[in-house]
């Protein structure tokens, strides 16, 4: 398992286009992501789960993988906070 604490950049926070593109991209590898925020945990298979956590502009939110390819994953989920979540 390899848990990686991201920072919501994007002022608008996590709305729904975001959240799409995070189940997309957590499906494409055989791993389970999960979201934490505060006492709120989200698997990130379901886009109404994600928006559940009410993740604001400017929170840290705390992804766990877990699974044969949580390496890729977090790399990729590295890539989409760092080029996607910033000014989405």
């Amino acid at each position: 398992m390899i848990t990686k604490e991201y920072l919501i950049l994007a002022p608008e926070g996590m709305h729904a286009r975001p959240a799409t593109a995070m189940v997309k991209l957590a499906k494409q590898f055989a791993v389970v992501v999960q979201a934490k925020k505060g006492v709120k945990t989200a698997k990130l298979n379901s886009l109404l789960s994600i928006l559940s956590l009410g993740i604001k502009g400017g929170e840290a939110v705390v992804l766990e993988f877990d699974g044969v390819e949580e390496t890729a994953a977090v790399a990729a989920f590295d890539d989409f906070f760092a080029q996607n979540l910033k000014d989405w």
